[in-house]
């Protein structure tokens, strides 16, 4: 049988090109199914980080203290600088961190130092006054750990903190954000085991005082625990920004804690017990409101909470830790609530709640209420917004 080589030659190449033709098929439908979802892409998500941030720094040249509300922007801002790699961003960062010595509270006498409420510079133990060194850390690891008295004054204070018999230093929800991914990241700097030991030790006090294991929920604090509080209807007031500081907390924890951690599995499952109870009390426009199960208590939008637990949602996403088609629909309604409502037209973030500790019947929170916690809040939910949309292409 006269055998035609070329015929059969024809026949392989035509099967790749079809096979090829196929697969990107296959690719440009994932993509445009995720852009579908959204409406946007992941160079429209940059162009909002760069809308939003933009504004904030333009408005704000002076740099303030490292307290925390302040603190909070500088965790967004890195995240944004490290999805854009604009320089201006980390400079942005470096110089807040320089003008506050790298420092959060400033006392050098230890016998003075306090970790109860407190806004002077006694207060080196306040978990407020520790968020700072989330940047610090990032900006020396960003730079190739080159300058370790970037991480001298976060190290003296922790490593102090840690030395002492006291393990009730996180008494208040938003404290879980402030500094456990402050423990993390030095653990990852420094190799010491202690900084997880402590981080865990710490936490489970937390958890005996705030904890609410029928909800799956954290109080703000033990003045807020139910029944001694309730809501305006008699319900159990959980504060949405207070546990949008603990979803997103663990976030990062799990994000740096080493895959071979004892405790990783139980930080896994809080955050993914987290993630199911605040499914079911998204708003149907998308955002949560101030007292999560009681929405007639401080009823309308509310962004620092939403934008907290809608980077939580996408993180956990992105990560594999949580399974999205069973959280898409949180994702899609909160993104569109923080795109189209609270984002507004000269990239400033509204509806973000004053600071406080709870959900206050009658407060006002409109367009016109922004804050640089806010915009932190914002910049890390956007920036794994962009990552999602990237891991679609």
């Amino acid at each position: 049988m006269f055998f035609n080589e070329s015929k059969y030659r024809f026949r392989f190449i035509f099967s790749i090109v079809l096979i090829h033709v196929f697969l990107l098929g296959c690719k440009t439908a994932q993509r445009t199914k995720g852009q579908e979802s959204f409406g946007q892409t992941k160079e429209d998500i940059k162009s909002i980080v760069y809308k939003v941030n933009g504004y904030w720094q333009k408005t704000h040249p002076n740099h303030g203290n490292s307290f925390w509300h302040v603190a909070a922007y500088h965790t967004g801002n890195i995240e944004a600088y490290k999805i854009t790699a604009d320089e201006d961003y980390l400079e942005y960062s470096k110089a807040w961190a320089e003008k506050n010595e790298y420092k959060g509270a400033k006392s050098d006498n230890k016998s003075e130092w306090k970790y109860n409420y407190g806004e002077t510079d006694d207060h080196v133990l306040f978990g407020d006054w520790q968020i700072a060194f989330q940047t610090y850390i990032d900006i020396f690891t960003l730079e190739g750990k080159k300058d370790p008295e970037k991480i001298k004054r976060a190290r003296e204070v922790m490593e102090y903190q840690m030395s002492t018999s006291a393990n009730d230093y996180w008494w208040w929800a938003d404290g879980l954000y402030m500094v456990m991914p402050v423990m993390t990241k030095l653990y990852n700097v420094t190799g010491n085991e202690l900084y997880l030991e402590k981080l865990n030790e710490y936490l489970n006090y937390a958890n005996s005082i705030m904890y609410d294991s029928e909800a799956q929920l954290y109080f703000r604090d033990a003045k807020y625990v139910y029944p001694k509080h309730k809501s305006a209807n008699g319900k159990k007031d959980f504060w949405a920004r207070g546990n949008g500081w603990v979803f997103a907390g663990l976030a990062k924890v799990i994000q740096d804690l080493p895959k071979k951690s004892k405790y990783r599995e139980e930080y896994i499952t809080r955050f993914k017990t987290m993630a199911n109870a605040l499914k079911a009390a998204q708003q149907p426009e998308g955002y949560w409101t101030r007292s999560i199960l009681d929405p007639e208590h401080a009823p309308g939008f509310e962004t620092s909470g939403t934008a907290f637990f809608a980077y939580g949602y996408l993180w956990g996403v992105n990560n594999g830790i949580l399974d999205e088609k069973k959280y898409l629909s949180v994702i899609e309604n909160s993104w569109k609530y923080l795109s189209k409502v609270a984002l507004q037209e000269d990239g400033e973030i509204g509806y973000v709640q004053p600071i406080g500790e709870r959900a206050i019947p009658g407060q006002v929170v409109d367009v016109n209420s922004t804050a640089d916690f806010g915009v932190g809040a914002y910049l890390l939910a956007a920036s794994e917004m962009y990552r999602y949309l990237k891991s679609k292409e």
